[in-house]
């Protein structure tokens, strides 16, 4: 009898009702506890924010990463899908799949308008949200020293877009010169001044950027495209590199900047210092009062921080830079806190021994730096949810400077070392796959970068049927 009873409950799918109540009263708990830890949210998924994140794994805070994007991106390493070697995919990940085993962790796609510091709340475009800790992280964008009206003409690399950007821009230009050079009309009379002009590439800024740029568009046009064409010769496209200051790579120490500069001639690159642009349009740059008539301009000469210190109404450096205190909080904010290129640190040094520099460093705008006060704002956090002592101050672990010149030459600054060519190019190119989020992206990456060096071929060159953006940048009157 007692049998023919528990085989009606388990035919009607009440057998297990106490198991499905003890399951969604545990449920009830866990989202409880999670309601009551402390909301910590983080601003900009770029290395910063997503090293903050993943080191608040395991922490009894629950965390929001808000981003206008819904990838991380590898930035150092974008040239690369402007230039067409490698695919967008093999340098980003999308933030949700990176953090999907956090459970303390949401992604949000939105973008912040602005903060009320004291009511702390963060102002986005969809909805407002409470935090009981901040964490900036909304890096930099490209500056044109008032000159908005520039961007169209002379786009920057800063996101996916924009790679897509500039290399149907660059194919373009080929394309269109040789459009130009196959017509009928051409066969009598060749319009060589505006080939030229088209075949002509001015870049803006010869930081690290505009050098890793310039020397890739060099190598593509005399390597990869040719023996493409009938009618134009490639290698006849001019690559013009100019520097407002005196010497290109301007951070990085004098010798290494003039073995860059020689290598960049070497590939053909035309390389101008002490030569500031004072105008851009659709038709080229002008440089120190002459017209220089180029097809494609890329910015490169300059960064800002972004709107964060308005946001707040804090001190800021004169690039927009907020000025933080040594454990990276915010003046009266300490629940408050600026890293990456977002904020201006000055702090102690140890070099790549761990030997401690006599002199406070300010920190650049690379990756490094921002990986590792992600991690430091992550401890500080930690500890105070944990009623624990703060940590010491930041300090940061230099391990040098790495810029590319080529696909087998690079510069390294390692500050106890100086050197540059094919040994700094296998320290970059070590250091960048080591880097790389996912193991499926550094094994596409170096198969890439190994039939790059056997074919000397680009692999993404295809123009989608309709680049809208891409053509009005290049032609905007059309």
């Amino acid at each position: 009898m007692r049998r023919r009873r528990k085989l009606r409950k388990d035919r009607c799918g009440l057998g297990n009702q106490n198991d499905l109540v003890s399951h969604l009263m545990k449920d009830a708990r866990a989202s409880g506890v999670r309601l009551m830890a402390p909301h910590l949210i983080i601003v900009g998924g770029g290395f910063g924010g997503l090293s903050a994140a993943r080191a608040l794994r395991g922490t009894a805070v629950r965390v929001t990463l808000i981003d206008k994007r819904n990838y991380h991106l590898f930035r150092p390493m974008l040239y690369q899908v402007a230039t067409g070697l490698l695919s967008a995919d093999e340098i980003s990940g999308p933030l949700r799949s990176i953090l999907s085993h956090q459970e303390n962790i949401d992604v949000l796609l939105d973008e912040v308008t602005g903060i009320s510091p004291r009511q702390r709340i963060v102002h986005l475009k969809h909805r407002d949200l409470a935090y009981d800790f901040l964490i900036l992280a909304t890096g930099i964008r490209y500056n044109y020293f008032g000159h908005d009206e520039w961007r169209p003409f002379a786009p920057g690399l800063e996101s996916l877009d924009d790679a897509d950007v500039i290399r149907s821009k660059i194919l373009l230009a080929f394309e269109r010169a040789e459009a130009m050079a196959s017509t009928p009309q051409a066969l009598e009379e060749v319009p060589t001044e505006e080939i030229r002009r088209l075949l002509t590439f001015a870049l803006v800024g010869a930081g690290t950027v505009g050098v890793e740029m310039a020397s890739t568009l060099a190598e593509m046009s005399r390597m990869a495209l040719a023996h493409d064409f009938r009618h134009i010769d490639p290698r006849t496209a001019r690559i013009l590199l100019y520097e407002a200051g005196p010497r290109i790579l301007p951070t990085y120490p004098e010798v290494l900047s003039l073995k860059a500069q020689r290598h960049l001639e070497s590939l053909g690159v035309e390389v101008f210092t002490n030569a500031r642009v004072t105008s851009v349009d659709s038709d080229g740059i002008l440089v120190s009062g002459q017209k220089v008539p180029a097809g494609t301009v890329l910015w490169g000469a300059g960064v800002v921080a972004s709107p964060a210190g308005r946001w707040l109404g804090t001190e800021t450096d004169k690039s927009g830079k907020i000025m933080v205190e040594p454990d990276l909080s915010v003046r009266d904010h300490p629940e408050v806190f600026v890293i990456g290129d977002t904020a201006h640190v000055v702090a102690p040094v140890r070099n790549l021994f761990g030997i401690k520099s006599r002199t406070p460093m300010l920190m650049p705008g690379v990756a490094q730096p921002a990986i590792q006060e992600g991690k430091y704002v992550a401890d500080v956090v930690r500890r105070r949810v944990a009623g624990r002592a703060k940590p010491e101050p930041f300090w940061y672990w230099d391990k040098g400077d790495l810029a590319i010149v080529g696909r087998t030459y690079a510069v390294a600054d390692l500050r106890f070392s100086r050197f540059a060519g094919f040994a700094a190019w296998v320290v970059w190119a070590v250091v960048h796959i080591y880097f790389l989020i996912g193991f499926a992206n550094r094994l596409f990456v170096l198969l890439q970068w190994g039939l790059d060096f056997l074919t000397k071929r680009r692999r993404v060159r295809v123009l989608s049927e309709e680049p809208p953006s891409a053509q009005n940048l290049i032609d905007p009157a059309a």
